[in-house]
């Protein structure tokens, strides 16, 4: 039985050197920017409406999305501008999405964001769309494989989404301190929750976790595959070993590394 709400979605308190990882992501990320050139796409008036579209220097192989985490409070997309690197090493295009952030936008609107984005980048970049996203990138990723989120001829070139560390049940976050400034009712919560909603017809889902990660983390990892293999879509649940909320996201910066060869392999 969980008492302690806030303590269940706490992540650095329970990360050796958080700090130190988190700086280690801004310094990576700065390098990644320095060595591959982007093009800036925006998506809408707001000053945080945009991608950024790396093109990879072979024959594009497809368009990978990726969708930056932090509660949906923090980051941007090129704060985790090196999580592009293993898809464009493997000759995907790949947007890196940034989005308004709460309190500013709520959770729904970030959702409406997002799929203006997904859109957007798949008129640019040809062939499959695989997306992925950490914690509540994790989220705005499954919210994409949702019915109805996407116009049909997008959600059809979904060739995969990966849920890293994802939130797929947002209904206790409205029993943490958070909630002051993500603001969820009880209803935007059901409704912003893909466990809760139906799968576009033929998904095609990982949802990865840590198996050093909180059992919160854990527990959502498991309940999306869990509903949406009854539900007729391709899920599966996947634990990787060693792996903490913060270090996971490693696996998406080599061509081969777990989280590259989940999404494309």
């Amino acid at each position: 039985m969980i008492t302690d709400w806030d303590d269940a979605y706490a992540n650095g308190a329970y990360i050796a050197d958080a700090e130190v990882i988190v700086a280690g992501w801004a310094e990576r990320a700065a390098e990644t920017r320095a060595r591959h050139a982007s093009e800036a796409v925006s998506t809408g008036p707001g000053a945080r409406q945009f991608f950024d579209l790396y093109r990879p220097e072979q024959a594009e192989q497809g368009l990978t999305i990726v969708i930056h985490g932090g509660y949906w409070m923090a980051f941007s997309g090129r704060d985790f501008a090196h999580l592009v690197e293993g898809p464009l090493a493997r000759g995907q295009a790949v947007a890196a999405l940034s989005y308004t952030l709460t309190p500013e936008a709520r959770v729904s609107e970030i959702t409406a964001e997002v799929a203006r984005a997904v859109e957007a980048a798949a008129t640019r970049v040809p062939g499959p769309i695989r997306l992925i996203g950490h914690s509540a990138g994790g989220h705005l990723a499954m919210r994409m494989v949702c019915d109805g989120c996407l116009p049909p001829e997008v959600s059809a070139r979904i060739e995969r989404a990966v849920s890293i560390s994802g939130l797929h049940d947002l209904r206790p976050l409205r029993r943490t301190a958070m909630n002051e400034t993500l603001r969820l009712s009880e209803a935007e919560a059901v409704a912003e929750s893909p466990a809760l909603l139906p799968p576009i017809e033929g998904a095609r889902v990982h949802c990865v976790v840590g198996a050093e990660e909180r059992p919160e983390f854990r527990r959502q990892t498991a309940l999306l595959p869990n509903i949406w293999t009854g539900m007729g879509a391709d899920a599966h649940a996947i634990t990787l070993s060693g792996e903490t909320h913060f270090s996971i996201i490693g696996g998406l910066e080599q061509p081969d590394g777990a989280l590259t060869r989940l999404l494309l392999d």
